[in-house]
């Protein structure tokens, strides 16, 4: 018993490292409670257990990585008695970063939803040039309070309960002194390390977020089995892009897929105008033209205008974007480029030389523009439209400085200037481009915090949730744009391309699955009716938009994009895909195909709304579609480390 006294630091080690794993469990079924409707179709008792089983893997590296500190500090021998300050420091220490940790786990709870991941590095880069985030903050704060309060109790709990080592070494000898250091360390340094990279065999490679699949059933529950600090800590400064082998040499690999197009030799250009809109948060369940099937047939959804253009558009049953996120929908749409991993506009490789519609067109003569009603810098959109070759860039301080617009009155006190009187300027400004003009419009009034300007405030009014009344908001806003450009000379010879940059918000079950979180609108309209008319049952996807365009113009030179020409691509070759929490979606042939970068997760039928069937080893085709999404997903990879993203 004499020399159990020795090892009361570490005791007390192990007991507030438990405290530890008590706030992150409770942090984690909170974030289960915020998050219930998401995740509560199918969960059973066991496979919850066995979630939250998984999640302490990931606590344990997280509690680890941000308490090493704390752990040498309280391993050192320094006598409680001789230096009270010290121990004191220890504890504040312990406390405030522990705090931290939990609100970082808490405020996923609630941002979680818009993006179905947990929060990664990129996030600091992704609003670095946001001014705006503190108002944002603030309001949530308040609808999230009791997140507040939470974090309160807890914080005085760990404060309360936390356990301060009782040895005084200055009753032991210099020997005694030297072996309760050595041992102490020497006995904690193994399971740190081993805690910290997720296992104790030397084969095993440190866990990232992809290992959380081990525990799901669908990717979107590795939110459940992952914590925010791990996201964070894993990914910060890291290279996301691993070249996979799947193929040993680029002829083979080329065989499979190219994202290289080479045009015919006979094509013949047609300089028409090309106006891409990309609409804030407009997820296809919003849109009642593709939701017939909704609610017994009787679903309106909420864009009037934006069904009645369907019906003189042509568009696909089955759409889909590429990404999560604002930063995700843009290189996809206007570069072909898909969202892997993260964001590569985010990632070391954003320096990368690349192309895109605007670039391509350039060479055509065209004028070419972006607008956002955000200010110049907002979501890195600008540095994108440079790095693309945008010639013009239009955002908020333009408006504002136009005479012919109402200036700073349109400004909607969170983002930018609203899109009913941005979407007019826009009209202005491409009633004085010469033609042929190539511009994209990315819209902002349908983003969080969802607030309709207040001339319209009586006009759209709170529906089931909250993005309804602003989603009502910015289709109205559409419509009014559609008819002030049909009144201009260009409009007849210009085709427009309508989609979104990600889903939202959902009250559909269908559409919080795995591939529903990523069901958006690809639309072509042409006023002449030339490049069709109609649903088509066939697949599309973010991708797809500028092959689509070009092909339809006649582009006659070589281009990088890894979406299809849907023109020109029967309907059972058209196919999409996406990165979900480690899993890769790959959807073609009536079926989506879950796979985690090694192995085959799921198959599911397209028809399977829910999700509910795995099909896997019982399609014909999976095999097919494993060795296609292998070839997409290394030609990704290597272009992307290797700087070959132009053709």
């Amino acid at each position: 018993m004499k020399y159990f006294k020795l090892f009361k630091p570490l005791i007390a080690v192990l007991g507030n490292l438990l405290i530890a794993y008590v706030v992150y469990s409770i942090a984690r079924l909170t974030f289960l409670a915020e998050n219930w409707g998401l995740f509560a179709e199918g969960l059973t008792a066991s496979h919850l257990l066995e979630m939250l089983r998984g999640g302490i893997l990931f606590d344990t590296s997280a509690i680890l990585y941000t308490n090493v500190l704390w752990v040498v500090m309280m391993l050192l021998p320094v006598s409680r008695k001789e230096n009270p300050t010290y121990h004191t420091v220890c504890r504040w220490l312990f406390v405030i970063v522990n705090t931290i940790s939990l609100v970082m786990n808490l405020s996923d709870s609630v941002y979680f939803p818009f993006t179905m991941r947990r929060t990664t590095a990129t996030v600091f880069d992704e609003f670095s040039n946001e001014n705006n985030l503190g108002s944002i903050f603030l309001q949530e704060a308040v609808a999230h309070w009791y997140f507040f309060l939470l974090a309160a109790l807890l914080a005085y709990a760990m404060w309360r309960f936390y356990i301060t080592p009782g040895l005084d070494y200055r009753q032991l000898k210099w020997k005694s002194y030297a072996l309760v250091t050595f041992v102490s360390l020497l006995g904690f340094a193994p399971f740190c390390v081993a805690g910290m990279r997720g296992g104790w065999t030397r084969d095993i490679r440190p866990i990232t977020i992809s290992n959380a699949n081990n525990y799901c059933n669908r990717p979107t529950e590795a939110g459940i089995v992952l914590n925010t600090p791990f996201s964070l800590i894993r990914t910060f400064g890291r290279n996301v892009f691993e070249l996979p082998d799947y193929y040993p040499t680029e002829a083979e690999l080329e065989a499979v897929f190219n994202p290289v197009h080479q045009p015919a030799d006979s094509l013949t250009f047609r300089p028409k105008n090309v106006v891409v809109i990309i609409l804030e948060s407009f997820g296809r369940e919003y849109i009642g033209a593709y939701n017939k099937h909704l609610e017994d047939g009787n679903y309106k959804g909420y864009t009037p205008f934006l069904d009645s253009l369907i019906s003189q558009s042509l568009t696909y049953t089955h759409s889909y974007c590429n990404g999560r996120k604002s930063i995700d929908g843009m290189p996809s749409i206007l570069s072909s480029i898909p969202m892997f991993v993260e964001p590569f506009f985010l990632s070391p490789y954003s320096n990368n030389a690349i192309s895109g519609l605007a670039d391509c067109l350039n060479g055509k003569g065209y004028s070419t523009a972006f607008y956002h009603g955000a200010e110049r810098g907002s979501m890195g959109f600008m540095a994108f439209a440079r790095a693309t070759k945008f010639q013009q860039y239009y955002g908020r301080e333009d408006f504002v400085s136009d005479k012919r617009t109402v200036g700073d009155d349109a400004y909607d006190d969170w983002w930018g200037i609203s899109d009913e009187p941005f979407l007019q300027y826009m009209n202005l400004k491409l009633s004085e481009t010469p033609q042929p003009f190539m511009a994209a419009v990315f819209t902002l009034s349908s983003h969080h915090p969802f607030r309709v300007p207040d001339p319209y405030k009586d006009v759209y009014k709170e529906e089931e949730m909250p993005i309804h009344k602003v989603i009502r908001y910015s289709d109205n806003a559409l419509r009014r744009f559609f008819e002030s450009a049909r009144k201009e000379p260009w409009f007849e010879n210009t085709i427009f391309a309508i989609t979104n940059d990600h889903t939202n918000m959902s009250n559909h079950d269908e559409y919080k699955t795995d591939i529903g979180g990523f069901s958006s609108p690809v639309i072509f309209y042409d006023p002449t009716g030339e490049m069709g008319v109609g649903m088509q049952d066939a697949i599309a996807q973010q991708i797809d938009i500028m092959p689509t365009i070009l092909g339809y113009l006649g582009y006659d030179q070589p281009y990088m994009g890894f979406g299809i020409d849907l023109l020109n691509t029967p309907a059972e070759d058209t196919w999409a895909v996406n990165y979900l929490n480690g899993i890769y979606q790959y959807v073609k042939h009536g079926h989506v195909l879950q796979f985690d970068g090694q192995k085959t997760r799921a198959i599911y039928s397209i028809d399977d709304r829910l999700m509910k069937n795995n099909l896997i080893g019982e399609v014909p085709q999976q095999q097919q579609m494993e060795t296609e999404l292998k070839a997409i997903i290394q030609q990704y990879m290597e272009r992307m480390t290797q700087n070959c993203l132009l053709p």
